[in-house]
This record gives C-alpha cells, structure tokens and sequence, in this order.
C-alpha cells in the first residue's frame, strides 16, 4: 500500500491560502523546509469561498520545491478528483461528505500513483469510516468549519482525532492524521498528542517573520509530543 507518510513521523504543510498570490514563486520557497505544500481547492459550492482550479494547481506543482497536497472542498469528488491527480498532486484529499463512492474514488485516486486523504468537517463522525480507514492513505479531521479562514481551533475535535487514532493502531494500518484549521504553537501539541501526525497550519507560518524557523518550531512541539503514538 502506497503512503506518502510514515505514520512514525511529524510532518508539516504549510497552507498556500495564506500566501501572496502575487509574489506566489518566492511564497513557495518560502516554505521550502516543510514536507508539502497544503493547496486549498474551493468551488464555491461545498464551501463558500473560491479558490483554484486544476490548472493552477499544476502550475504550482510545477513552480514548488515541495510535494503538492491538495485538499478538494468541493462538490462531485467522484468526477473531479482525478483530475487533481492528474495535475500532479502528490496527496488528494477529498471529503466524505463530497463522494458518492468514497472507496472506489480512492482506488482510482491510488491507480494515479497519489496517496489519497479523505476528509471530514467538524460535524460528520469518525466512525462510519473506521471499517474501511485502510482504503486511505490519510484521515482529515477538520479542526475548523472548511471554507472559511482565521477561525479559532475547535478543541472538541480532539476526542474524534483520539479515536481514530486507537482504531488505527488497533487495526495495526499505516494511516496518518492530518489536521487543519486553527493549528498554531499554542494547539499543535494537543493534536499530536491525541494521534495527529501531519499538520497544515497557514497564518501561523505566513504570518511569521522566518517561515523555515516556524516550521521547525511547529516540527519540534509536534515531535515532542506525539512520538508515543508511533510505530504501531
């Protein structure tokens, strides 16, 4: 089974939406020093906000020094997802509440050579998708409402994150916890802590002053706290 991450390791992926668009080369090696770039995909209809398609998307796989995740906030995943793979993302992460057939879509998604996500928002529940969390490479838990930008961390979405994590490491798969939304150095521990391992955080790296030190910094808190998880 194809994973483009480790589950025993702390990755970060800055978000693009925090970028400038006009300056969108040297916003990329800005973040050079993290593990992929995290490519916020919106239609204006799963979310109301609008964002990229997949021709640029395939610009910025083209122009970025780091792989391409991007994460699909939109309708008909069945039929446009692929399409993001064959734009040359490395992950695709589309969200349950988006598919018709979420297991065959992933399969599909695997055949194009990406690791797959599949994504949840704050309100859908963890389980229904358990029996079949080894059909992906990595869960999403949404730590805020998707679409919307600078919203604060949903602290109840730690149990649903601690939960997952126990099936997976029961079920002994190799799945990463991604999370995003709210992802600072004030909540990345408490996501490490209950089992996440990959982490998209936008404002806080744009935001800073030296985005490679921020990186490393959200890299070590992560590290530091979430490394008993591991190695299942």
């Amino acid at each position: 089974m194809n994973s483009a991450y480790a589950t025993d390791g702390q990755y970060i992926h800055p978000s693009i939406l925090n970028a400038d668009f006009m300056r969108i080369g040297e916003e990329l090696d800005r973040i050079s020093s993290a593990d992929s770039v995290h490519v916020d995909v919106m239609d204006n209809h799963f979310v109301p906000n609008l964002t990229f398609g997949a021709a640029m998307v395939e610009q910025i796989v083209e122009r970025s020094p780091i792989p391409v995740d991007a994460h699909l906030m939109i309708e008909d995943a069945d039929r446009q997802a692929p399409v993001f793979a064959e734009a040359g993302a490395s992950s695709v992460t589309f969200h349950l509440e988006a598919a018709a057939a979420p297991i065959r879509l992933a399969r599909e998604l695997r055949r194009k050579n990406t690791a797959v996500g599949v994504a949840l928002r704050p309100a859908t529940p963890v389980e229904p998708l358990l029996d079949v969390i080894g059909e992906f490479d990595m869960l999403l838990v949404m730590t805020v409402e998707p679409g919307f930008g600078g919203q604060s961390f949903l602290e109840t979405m730690l149990p649903k994150i601690r939960r997952a994590r126990a099936a997976i490491s029961e079920s002994n798969l190799q799945v990463s916890i991604q999370v995003d939304g709210g992802v600072s150095r004030e909540t990345i521990e408490r996501c490490a802590e209950a089992g996440a391992n990959v982490f998209v955080a936008g404002s806080a790296i744009y935001r800073a002053h030296d985005a490679a030190a921020e990186i490393s910094a959200l890299r070590d808190l992560a590290a530091a706290h979430g490394a008993h998880h591991n190695g299942h």
